[in-house]
């Protein structure tokens, strides 16, 4: 069968450095750092008292108090980002096929904050076995694109994919794919995820997962450098609206690119641990390059998984290296997670957009806080590092690697 081409018409944002996506792109561009002291609790006996937190945001600016009350935060970043995605995009919801318009959301854990206020209030009562209401309905991983679906009408397709910090990317894979396939026209895709709790800092802490430069927070995130120590923890959002490219062009619709290709592979190695030699990695890429039928050299920029932690960092490198060949010393490759920290679940997404506002501006955003170098990393690869750079990019490919060893890549292109 002829499969439909797929394209990006709208983009909506909110992350630790902005919480439009205006605001997130500029931050980006500008290099800011999202890192700071935890404000959501008192984190003075963790080993890490620091975060990526969403800045300035306050739910009755968007809520109601009722609503408020029955949407966990990462509902609540789920709903604000796809209504500026929705809004960005132009649609007009009288004129098009509720039933062929789905939602397929990420999130890696789901309604965390509420799941550790739940069995927090039962821990301190007498026994007696009294929950909220709302609390499964607030939890459960796949309530987001639940609530989006309700909130716009759009009876398509509609799920969850969970595939740890993959997911996001994994539903956007998945959205590209139906619509290639023919089964919807459009999709409200992308991610979010809200972990920055006590739960989330412990659990991570308890893995030796996260830094703990608590008395330099801004620099922590340190994708690539000689002194990564873990990454940082980030909250946030992101939409975007995909589109079949026929279905945009009738209704004048503004293009951002095309998703020509994805990729998914497994490491089979280990629970929490890359693959030291980067095989995953390395098969996605190239699983992502044959479904887009382009050739290595074709990629301008990779916008790398690249958390800062010792293992995962080389082991990307590696892959890169292993894929690209001498191409790899010709293309751009940067960590947004430098600056926004790790949103887990949501990390696919807000880096899928800054890999289409890439193709879209021609400019890389860089890698920040880099010191030192590590002879582990080839240093005549482009690590896009401490400043943004300006150069034409064809095609963007963006990584994403969970827990589990779920590997996922999706390739972004002009139009």
């Amino acid at each position: 069968m002829e499969l439909k081409r797929v394209v990006v018409t709208g983009l909506g944002a909110i992350t630790p450095i902005g919480n439009t996506l205006d605001e997130y792109w500029n931050a980006l561009i500008e290099g800011k750092s999202g890192a700071a002291p935890i404000t959501q609790f008192d984190a003075s006996k963790f080993k890490t008292q620091f975060a990526c937190e969403v800045k300035g945001y306050d739910p009755n600016e968007h809520f109601d108090r009722k609503e408020v009350r029955k949407l966990d935060l990462f509902s609540q970043y789920a709903l604000v980002s796809t209504e500026e995605a929705m809004q960005d995009s132009g649609i007009n919801l009288e004129k098009v096929d509720k039933d062929r318009f789905g939602v397929i959301w990420g999130a890696g854990i789901g309604g965390l904050i509420t799941f550790q206020e739940e069995c927090i209030a039962f821990g301190n009562g007498d026994g007696t076995p009294r929950f909220n209401p709302f609390f499964i309905p607030k939890m459960i991983a796949d309530i987001a694109p639940g609530h989006i679906s309700i909130k716009y009408g759009l009876r398509g397709p509609n799920f969850t994919t969970v595939s740890a910090c993959a997911s996001s990317t994994n539903s956007i894979i998945d959205a590209f794919t139906y619509i290639r396939l023919g089964k919807m026209d459009l999709c409200v895709t992308g991610g979010s995820e809200a972990a920055v709790c006590e739960a989330g800092i412990g659990g991570f802490n308890a893995l030796q997962a996260l830094s703990k430069r608590n008395d330099d927070p801004k620099t922590a995130s340190r994708p690539f450098d000689a002194e990564r120590d873990g990454f940082v923890l980030g909250d946030g959002g992101g939409a975007l609206i995909l589109e079949e490219y026929e279905h945009a062009k009738a209704r004048g619709a503004k293009i951002y690119a095309e998703i020509i290709g994805s990729g998914l592979s497994a490491d089979a190695h280990h629970m929490t641990a890359p693959h030291p030699d980067g095989l995953g990695a390395k098969n996605v890429m190239k699983n992502a390059l044959d479904d887009a039928g382009i050739s290595a050299d074709e990629i301008d920029y990779i916008n790398v998984h690249g958390t800062s932690t010792p293992l995962g960092d080389i082991a990307e490198a590696k892959a890169i290296k292993e894929v690209f060949g001498e191409s790899a010393y010709k293309l751009n490759i940067s960590s947004t997670k430098s600056m926004t920290g790790h949103l887990l679940g949501a990390a696919g997404a807000i880096e899928s957009i800054a890999s289409v506002m890439a193709v879209a501006n021609d400019i890389v955003p860089p890698t920040i806080n880099h010191f030192n170098d590590d002879p582990e990393f080839d240093q005549k690869l482009n690590f896009t590092f401490n400043k943004a750079q300006k150069r034409e990019v064809r095609a963007a490919l963006s990584n994403t690697f969970g827990f589990g060893g779920h590997n996922a890549s999706v390739i972004f292109k002009k139009v």
